[in-house]
Parts: structure tokens; C-alpha cells; sequence
């Protein structure tokens, strides 16, 4: 499956809000990412960075969601790249991360895993 070319910026909008928008990067219009409470519900109240909590649980979840395409993944997975990036963005300014960002991250956090379990005698 090939994925449309796209980045992820997180914006305030003028109420404070945090938002989330998936910018194509193939002339596509721009679109609010889908925060997936079905998957898991940690933040009904929306999206947030800069800190460990249940808003940049949720935007975790919803950016592998929709970067991934593999929901069963993105669940076993969003509680690292909260831990590993998320929580690390500044939650007073905007960023952008892009897929090769987040498929960086995630090769990370699948190198730590590998390298905290117990090798299998030979």
C-alpha cells in the first residue's frame, strides 16, 4: 500500500485550542486529523503536546492511526511515541512532523523494545 504523501502540523487556534490538521503534500486539501476516541478514549476533550498526559495520549494514538492505516498498531505503539516525541513538542508553540519523522521515531522505539527483551538461547 503505498501512503499520499502528507505532513502533520499542530497549530493554537485563536481559543487556545490545540489542533491537529494532515496536510497532503500532493495538492490535497487539508483536513483535521480524526482524534479515534473508538480506539481508545484517553482525551475526549481533544488534542495536546508538551507534557504526559491524556490530551498528547490521544494525538499519539490518532497520528499513528492515520500514519500507520493499521489501528491494532497504532494502539500497541501510541504510548511510546507519546513517551519518545508528543510529550516532548513545546505545548505553547505549533510544529510539523512528517512521515519520515515519525517513521524515524518508531524504529526507535521498536530498536529499544528489541533491545529490552531477553535474547532466545540458541
Amino acid at each position: 500500500m503505498t501512503r499520499r504523501p502528507r505532513i502533520y502540523v499542530g497549530h493554537i487556534d485563536a481559543n487556545g485550542e490545540h489542533q491537529c490538521l494532515v496536510v497532503p503534500l500532493d495538492g490535497g486539501e487539508s483536513y483535521p486529523l480524526p482524534p479515534r476516541n473508538d480506539l481508545f478514549n484517553h482525551s475526549p476533550d481533544g488534542f495536546h503536546w508538551g507534557y504526559a498526559g491524556s490530551g498528547p495520549a490521544q494525538l499519539a494514538l490518532a497520528i499513528l492511526a492515520d500514519h500507520l492505516g493499521d489501528d491494532a498498531r497504532a494502539v500497541d505503539l501510541h504510548q511510546s511515541f507519546k513517551g519518545t516525541d508528543i510529550q516532548n513538542l513545546d505545548q505553547d508553540r505549533g510544529w510539523v512532523l512528517s512521515q519520515s519523522d515519525i517513521d524515524e521515531a518508531l524504529g526507535e522505539i521498536l530498536e529499544a523494545d528489541r533491545a529490552d527483551k531477553p535474547q532466545a538461547a540458541t
